[in-house]
């Protein structure tokens, strides 16, 4: 490329943090973290987000979020986003997914993608109303693999603690069965040898085998390195051939222990760092999506290593109470909802508990943010509505029932689903049968108007206070 070619891509985007940076002074952009572990619905609630706010944006589909119950929404489209150099969300691909006969959830990310909302609304409060009839605050949204997010905690570890870390959970009577191969592998292994690429990347293989049958088989979260299931541009580079194994008190400078640590160095830097940083470090609000319903299908471990990852991954972002000066130059998180997402695959009445579940788990971490200034609240939700509340009478007793399609399955069922506990059971409290929670697939749209629970509760949370 040209001087002149690099001088005016560096102008250009010197052009965009300017403009950005302009509109963050003065509030006029928010940048929205959506996160979450793999199969929390990022996605879905993406596009939800998108076409609430952009076709059905009306006071009986959104009461709760203000800008709309007051009429004061003049209108929200998507706009050309400012980091060039990262995909746009596909959202029609998404949206006819939910919309289609019969409707499907939109594909998991395999990549990042980012879009950009311009919502239009009246003031009716402070010097705003007073400056011009409409405004516009720019929402900005990025998507992206769960998998990756799990790598954030990494960067608080060396390759020893990562390991121990690793090998306790593969460990673990409940996923025992599948690390099994590659733990017996890993007994014949001597670290302390002279380099042996072929044995490395046969193990590192092994490894990955193991990462992806737990992504497959469990909902355990804390799966490392992610870019192990979801490699990207990584496909088959070294940096990704690297596997837990058991500290040593000694490690001979060229021994395959000390090789092995030097990719998991270069791993952080090269991979997770510049993910942190670029996307992790600047934003304004937060959305944690949790799945409770799967972690309490697969068991109290799966549950327990939920609250654990909650906590450490949380603990990566940068929260704090936000005014004038830090929205500029040191953005910090100053709400954070924890939402329990897929809702109505439990009873109506039952819909509360997994509040209460969701609070019990966040309990340290909550305490930290409040702390921080940060406000915080905690909901169940469902950002696209895949079943129905059905009543059925049986033997004189009224049964409250879901009526939806489970996910690969061709006929719609009227089920009774289990109660989810309203704190986190200890092991010896946990059912003897587990919890069988069924996934559906998402209920048709109606003249192309999907239905959701409590969206606009989330809106009203996160963006309300942007909108007055």
């Amino acid at each position: 490329m040209s001087v002149s070619g690099l001088t005016a891509r560096a102008l250009k985007k010197l052009q965009q943090t300017t403009h950005k940076t302009l509109n963050r002074s003065l509030d006029r952009h928010v940048k929205l973290a959506v996160t979450g572990f793999s199969g929390s619905g990022k996605t879905a609630f993406i596009t939800a987000l998108v076409k609430h706010l952009t076709t059905q944006a009306t006071a009986q589909n959104l009461p709760f979020f203000e800008v709309v119950r007051e009429q004061r929404l003049v209108a929200c489209k998507q706009v050309p986003q400012s980091a060039l150099d990262i995909p746009s969300f596909e959202y029609q691909n998404a949206v006819q997914h939910l919309l289609a006969d019969p409707p499907s959830w939109p594909p998991s990310t395999q990549r990042i993608n980012t879009l950009t909302l311009a919502l239009k609304f009246r003031s009716t409060q402070g010097v705003r109303q007073h400056l011009s009839d409409t405004h516009t605050v720019y929402l900005e949204l990025i998507d992206y693999p769960g998998e990756w997010l799990m790598d954030l905690p990494m960067l608080n570890q060396d390759f020893a603690s990562w390991s121990e870390q690793q090998l306790k959970r593969l460990a673990q009577p409940d996923y025992a069965h599948i690390s099994a191969p590659f733990l017996q592998q890993l007994a014949k292994f001597d670290a302390t040898h002279a380099v042996d690429e072929s044995a490395l990347a046969a193990l590192a293989n092994s490894y990955a085998d193991v990462l992806k049958q737990l992504k497959a088989q469990t909902r355990l979260a804390r799966l490392q390195p992610g870019r192990m299931l979801i490699p990207g541009e990584l496909e088959g580079a070294p940096i990704l051939q690297f596997f837990p194994v058991s500290g040593l008190d000694a490690v001979p400078e060229q021994s395959q222990y000390h090789h092995l640590e030097q990719r998991f160095e270069a791993y952080k830097k090269q991979v997770i760092t510049p993910f942190y940083r670029e996307h992790f470090c600047r934003f304004d609000r937060q959305l944690v999506l949790v799945d409770l319903l799967s972690a309490l299908n697969d068991g109290h471990t799966t549950l327990t290593e939920t609250q654990s990852a909650l906590s450490d991954t949380l603990a990566m972002f940068r929260h704090g109470k936000s005014g004038f000066l830090s929205r500029l130059f040191r953005p910090s998180i100053d709400k954070v909802l924890f939402a329990a997402n897929k809702c109505d695959s439990v009873a109506l009445a039952d819909q509360d508990k997994l509040t209460r579940l969701l609070h019990t788990l966040l309990l340290p971490s909550e305490n930290e943010l409040k702390f921080s200034g940060v406000e915080i609240d905690t909901m169940a939700i469902s950002s696209v509505k895949s079943t129905q509340p059905k009543q059925l009478t049986e033997q004189g007793k009224i049964l409250s029932c879901i009526y939806g399609k489970p996910v690969g399955e061709p006929n719609y069922i009227s089920y009774l689903p289990p109660i989810p506990p309203e704190h986190l059971p200890s092991a010896q409290q946990w059912p003897a049968q587990g919890y069988e929670f069924l996934s559906f697939e998402p209920y048709p749209a109606y003249q192309g108007q999907i239905e959701h629970i409590r969206l606009d509760h989330v809106l009203q949370f996160l963006l309300g206070d942007k909108l007055q």
